[in-house]
């Protein structure tokens, strides 16, 4: 698993992330999740509150990749890795807790994105490049 730095932990706390999915077609998937945050020092998870084509994507063939990016500071990182799809066990009943005292929507589950792979989505030379990869 890639380790997440103290940075990379503030930087996706402060900045909307987007997920990107693929269906069985091949066809991508593309949308903002305002609930991504950091579970712990290996994983990225989000509150999956529609259920709609990128969950179906996950349930299907699990393939999730998560960017954050800042325009004016020209900074951004993309994850990958393995997703767990929670929906019944401890995982899921704190993510329940919590949407309930942010008066959010209930999730139908908690993907859950281990990490394998960190880049770096900075502008310059080195966008694009691996930072670390399990």
């Amino acid at each position: 698993m890639a380790t997440l730095t103290a940075e990379m932990k503030t930087f996706i706390e402060n900045n909307l992330g987007w997920i990107a999915t693929q269906n069985e077609d091949g066809t991508l998937d593309l949308g903002p999740k305002m609930s991504l945050f950091v579970l712990d020092d290996n994983h990225i998870a989000y509150h999956e509150r529609t259920a709609g084509q990128a969950y179906k994507n996950l349930q299907t063939n699990g393939k999730l990749v998560i960017a954050f990016a800042n325009l004016a500071e020209k900074k951004g990182y993309r994850f990958r890795g393995n997703v767990v799809l929670h929906t019944d066990d401890a995982i899921y009943e704190e993510q329940v807790k919590v949407a309930e005292e942010k008066g959010t929507k209930k999730p139908a589950a908690i993907p859950v994105l281990e990490i394998t792979e960190i880049e770096d989505l900075a502008s310059g030379p080195n966008a694009g490049k691996t930072i670390v990869k399990d």
